[in-house]
């Protein structure tokens, strides 16, 4: 299900249930075309995980995500041997290793003896692979998301480059696998740290802001097609009116959904200074840019076009 051009992308997107700007569906459809992984920088909760779930819904591939998080290291995301399988397998054939240690003259040509079965324990049927290997690996292809990619050591994301370069990882005791298929590889960072530029140059870029109003409002149209018009227009104009604020967390678009989420859930059908401040906990998540939407809240409902109401 290989996407045809660029405007295929942005519709088939769509249908995912996820709206993109011009640009983002032209490196969606280069990645596609060349196989080179695709870096999404931006903001937390400006759509950079969906995306990655909308192409993968789009091509119809199963989704593999590796979480990244500080002291994130190769066993946890690679593969790791079950030790428990191999003890259990270990008592089960002792008598055949009886066997084959039988007649043995010393202690060493003994474990020498035992050495050269190694391999049976330590082959495939032992190895429980972590996402990186389960995306190498899968007979059909995959979309890999390497998911805040910046909260992960320097020294991981050096591990990271011979994945990105050749689609192929080295194991000590099993050699280099090679990709079956290349897999569909989105990389997300919220900016906590600078990615390294032999990151940067395997990877096609793609900054992801917060949306421009008429983006903005077609997202909420179509996660709640049951929103009214004017109730739309509104709240979107408050988000961006509050973004404007100097605030430690700005609302992003995650956020502009669950305060429409919230809105309809209390039937609201016009927004009013009122309603901003008694619902605000839902948009602002820290005290300190609650207060200061509340100080300036004349300003906010100014630029939004709200009515003021005597409870207002």
């Amino acid at each position: 299900m290989e996407f045809e051009n660029v405007e295929a992308v942005r519709q088939r997107l769509e249908e995912a249930d996820y709206i993109c700007s011009p640009e983002a569906a032209t490196v969606v459809f280069l990645a596609e075309a060349t196989g080179k992984p695709v870096l999404v920088e931006g903001p937390a909760g400006v759509g950079k995980t969906e995306l990655a779930k909308a192409v993968a819904k789009c091509l119809g591939r199963e989704l593999i995500r590796l979480q990244c998080y500080e002291g994130l290291d190769e066993a946890k995301a690679l593969y790791e041997w079950e030790y428990a399988k191999q003890l259990l397998y270990t008592q089960m054939v002792k008598d055949k290793l009886s066997e084959i240690i039988s007649g043995a003259g010393s202690l060493s040509e003994a474990v020498d003896r035992i050495a050269n079965q190694e391999d049976a324990f330590f082959s495939e049927r032992f190895i429980q692979p972590r996402p990186l290997l389960a995306a190498l690996t899968s007979l059909k292809p995959v979309v890999l998301l390497i998911d805040e990619v910046d909260k992960s050591d320097p020294e991981f994301e050096a591990f990271l480059l011979e994945i990105l370069s050749d689609f192929q990882v080295s194991i000590p005791e099993l050699g280099t696998k090679k990709a079956v298929h290349i897999p569909f590889v989105v990389l997300t960072s919220n900016n906590y740290r600078d990615m390294s530029d032999a990151l940067k140059r395997r990877c096609i870029h793609l900054y992801l802001d917060y949306p421009d109003r008429d983006l903005e409002r077609r997202i909420v149209q179509l996660k709640l097609p049951g929103i009214g018009q004017r109730l739309g227009d509104q709240l979107v104009d408050s988000v961006r009116a509050i973004r404007d604020l100097d605030l430690k967390k700005k609302p992003c678009i995650s956020e502009t959904l669950d305060w429409a989420r919230s809105l309809v859930v209390l039937q609201v059908e016009e927004l009013s200074p009122a309603v901003v401040e008694e619902t605000l906990s839902v948009l602002v998540k820290y005290r300190s840019d609650s207060g200061k939407v509340r100080e300036n809240i004349k300003k906010v409902a100014d630029k939004a076009g709200l009515t003021w109401t005597a409870s207002s």
